[in-house]
């Protein structure tokens, strides 16, 4: 089969997110056909290059979402008036209040309306664009400025959107026109996104648009992939600190807006863990149609460490991760400290580096802060400079490989305040590490009964796990092993390949095909013609017809029932 892969900032190019992911994927299913359809960020990633592809890679097609205009003629006077139709409905659809009457079902009657406005404006704007050969200035226009201000400034408007300023207005426009670019694109033709069989958006947001607009003009069936819910991104990155009330009431609403879109024009959905899951549910995602994806890891890197006989130094505790505040350092220096009064022996090695500026100056706190909570003393088991706290990045003498760093400790420490999937807690299991871990994100669901768990923020609880494993190496050995058979079971790239590969043959087997695929012979190739066109009438649904009377040819079978999403921890 033909798949269209969609990205944003991420594979093929070298720094993108999630490009190992998307390379496994292709590269696991070679004997598929995958055309990429990528959104870059900036300048400087088309410039770092693209990762090598695999030779089942057919097309790469990119579109920058930095750059200045779209290289569209101007519309002309009619053209203006649809978009200024359309534009104004999304418009309104943003600002607009969600205080509604509650229908007999208990949906909100007036988020249901400016949903279904949403999404009338959305896919009126790209049929337009379609037609005049993108949208040309439109999105920048003062017209488009002037749409924003009038359904700010309409009866039921939000509150924040009443009060927005021009300054905000302008700033919503821009941000609006960057989210829209990919309506303007040369994608949705025959032979682009209309000619493949499946496609596959690798995160919610602006990178599944061009997988709703090819549903929309070619009835392509579209998969979307979250192992980090972007609604909830947008809510974690923008704060009062980065934008304007109204601004930020205005760009949430239209985040929300295009995730629900996403959500009800997608065939099927993978959130990669149950917590992803809750937020795409509460977001408007229908449960029948998704299904939960674990991340794969690749095992084979962790397997000496997982497999020896060797646990590690059984005084030392390891951190391993991203230097950065989210991860709560600082408890975790707090609570080493409370494990010293117990165990004088113990170590802390923290194994990580600092991202950006912010990360920086957040491990210079950490290291003053370690340098003030166990200042360098001679006290029988530390020589003098040999503080028990260190901090070191992998690559080194003593820690050349990451599963070394897993390695060179009898437990595993994740301090985290906010955490999605929590990869460092896999790698961990994998390398069979006892593990203490703070509840957030999908560490409940990731590590299940393999290790101990621990509430956020609570220093006294950490300290108190840790001690608890450090003076018990037969507990630890137990764990470790369980930690390790469980990663292998569910969070290897084997069984994550192996899943959407299943997704993708059951939406093409009930999908119509919008192409010939036939073999060197001319002979058609499986699943050339889905099964079920050949069956008439409708196979599932209280609407299905029945067999006519004494018509012993017509035979159906069983209605097909979708099966319900299955999730490992509840």
């Amino acid at each position: 089969m033909r798949i269209g892969l969609l990205t944003e900032g991420g594979y093929p190019y070298v720094s993108g997110d999630a490009t190992l992911w998307c390379d496994r994927l292709v590269r696991g299913l070679g004997q598929h056909e995958f055309d990429l359809y990528a959104l870059s960020r900036s300048e400087q990633q088309e410039d770092e290059g693209w990762v090598p592809l695999p030779p089942n890679v057919s097309r790469v097609r990119t579109a920058p979402l930095w750059s200045g205009e779209c290289d569209a003629p101007a519309l002309g006077r009619r053209a203006r008036r649809r978009f200024t139709e359309h534009y104004g409905e999304l418009a309104r659809a943003l600002c607009a209040g969600t205080e509604g009457v509650r229908d007999a079902d208990g949906a909100d009657e007036a988020h249901t309306t400016e949903a279904d406005r949403f999404s009338t404006a959305l896919y009126g704007l790209a049929e337009l664009a379609r037609d005049e050969g993108g949208l040309g200035g439109a999105l920048r226009s003062e017209g488009a400025v002037h749409a924003l201000e009038r359904a700010c400034r309409a009866p039921g408007a939000l509150r924040a959107a009443r009060e927005a300023r021009v300054p905000d207005l302008l700033t919503v426009a821009t941000h609006l026109e960057r989210a829209l670019r990919p309506l303007c694109l040369d994608w949705y033709e025959e032979d682009g996104l209309g000619a493949v069989d499946v496609c596959h958006a690798a995160s919610g947001g602006t990178a599944a648009l061009p997988g709703l607009l090819a549903g929309h003009f070619f009835g392509v069936p579209l998969v979307v992939t979250e192992y980090g819910v972007r609604l909830r991104t947008h809510y974690l990155t923008t704060g009062a600190a980065t934008a304007a009330p109204a601004v930020r009431a205005l760009l949430a609403a239209f985040q929300s807006r295009l995730a629900a879109e996403v959500y009800r024009g997608a065939a099927c959905v993978t959130p990669g863990n149950a917590h992803a899951r809750r937020w795409q549910e509460r977001c408007g995602a229908d449960r029948a149609k998704i299904r939960t994806v674990y991340p794969g890891m690749d095992a084979a890197r962790f397997a000496e460490v997982g497999e020896s006989s060797d646990c590690g130094d059984p005084d030392t505790l390891v951190w391993v991760g991203r230097v950065e505040p989210a991860k709560d350092l600082v408890s975790l220096l707090h609570a080493f400290a409370e494990v010293r009064k117990e165990e004088p022996k113990a170590r802390l090695r923290i194994v990580g580096a600092a991202s950006g500026a912010e990360g920086e100056a957040y491990l210079g706190h950490c290291r003053a802060l370690a340098a003030q909570l166990f200042p360098d003393e001679a006290d029988g088991l530390h020589a003098v400079g040999d503080n028990p706290v260190s901090f070191e990045e992998i690559g080194g003498p003593e820690l050349p490989t990451l599963a070394d760093a897993y390695g060179s400790g009898a437990v595993t420490v994740l301090s985290s305040v906010v955490e999605g999937f929590p990869v460092g807690l896999v790698e961990a299991m994998l390398c069979a590490r006892a593990t203490v871990s703070t509840d957030v994100g999908a560490v409940v669901e990731v590590i299940g009964g393999t290790g101990l768990v621990v509430p956020p923020r609570n220093p006294r609880a950490l300290a108190e796990a840790c001690v608890t494993l450090l003076r018990d190496p037969e507990r630890r050995t137990r764990l470790g092993a369980a930690a390790r058979a469980r990663a292998l079971e569910l969070f290897t790239v084997e069984q994550n390949i192996a899943a959407f590969h299943g997704i993708y043959l059951e939406l093409v087997s009930r999908c119509p095909v919008n192409r010939v695929v036939v073999d060197d012979t001319g002979e058609p190739l499986p699943f050339g013609v889905p099964a079920e066109a050949h069956v008439p009438g409708r196979w599932a649904g209280p609407d299905a017809p029945t067999a006519p009377p004494g018509d012993p040819a017509w035979a159906p079978g069983p209605p097909v029932r979708a099966e319900p999403a299955q999730e490992a921890v509840r």
